[in-house]
């Protein structure tokens, strides 16, 4: 969960803080037609003042502090491997060093397409997860399904960690976006919240929650068809 590739860009940066003020967000745009966009967000900004100050720093609680050039070259160099992946294109990053808030974004032919990202990218880099959510969408049925089984794993590799890095994690958020073209009729996570417009799924959530198994993002989206 931690190595995670596709956090570890901008999370490299937060046990240097020691901030626990921040949010992890993700959003997937779905299209009729089963292609869409993954957005990626880690968002900083609550904690921008002390997180500028530290970066004028060169290391803190023995932690060296990244510069913008190097954190940059990490994003650049994500990008580029998630343009090599199959059905992945359009790649692009942003990064914001006033306001601490970074994104890495893709269009996918299929969502099948991202579980195959995260699952190459977890054996380049040597991780073993079983927490990981898989997607699904059938557009005969106009069904979008994500999968979560929780894994004591997550608990074990946060249990090893020091102290003061766990409560870096102590208030933060896990933010979770489906966008639809057309209208939901039902949803079976009812942690989750639909929109106004009855075209998204909303759900925040603790990270703490979901790394002591006490929340599921498992859930299923029957949409209009």
């Amino acid at each position: 969960m931690f190595k995670n590739r596709l956090f570890v860009i901008f999370l490299l940066t937060i046990p240097v803080f020691f901030t626990s003020c921040f949010e992890v967000i993700e959003e997937i745009i779905m299209r009729k037609d089963g292609t869409g966009t993954m957005v990626l967000t880690v968002n900083l900004s609550q904690s921008k003042t002390r997180i500028a100050a530290i970066m004028l720093m060169d290391s803190i609680h023995g932690y060296k502090v990244p510069d913008k050039q190097e954190i940059q070259q990490e994003i650049d160099k994500t990008v580029a491997q998630l343009g090599s992946m199959p059905g992945i294109s359009n790649v692009r990053s942003t990064a914001d060093f006033t306001n601490f808030v970074g994104d890495i974004r893709f269009s996918f032919r299929d969502v099948s397409d991202v579980n195959h990202l995260i699952k190459a990218l977890l054996e380049q880099y040597k991780v073993k997860s079983t927490n990981i959510p898989t997607y699904n969408y059938n557009k005969e049925d106009a069904r979008f399904t994500r999968v979560y089984s929780y894994s004591n794993d997550v608990r074990t590799q946060f249990n090893q960690l020091k102290d003061r890095d766990k409560e870096v994690f102590s208030a933060a958020a896990y933010v979770s976006i489906l966008r639809f073209e057309t209208i939901i009729t039902s949803y079976s996570n009812k942690l989750a919240r639909i929109s106004k417009n009855q075209q998204a799924i909303i759900q925040r959530l603790a990270i703490p929650d979901l790394i002591n198994g006490r929340a599921n993002i498992s859930n299923q989206i029957q949409l209009l068809k």
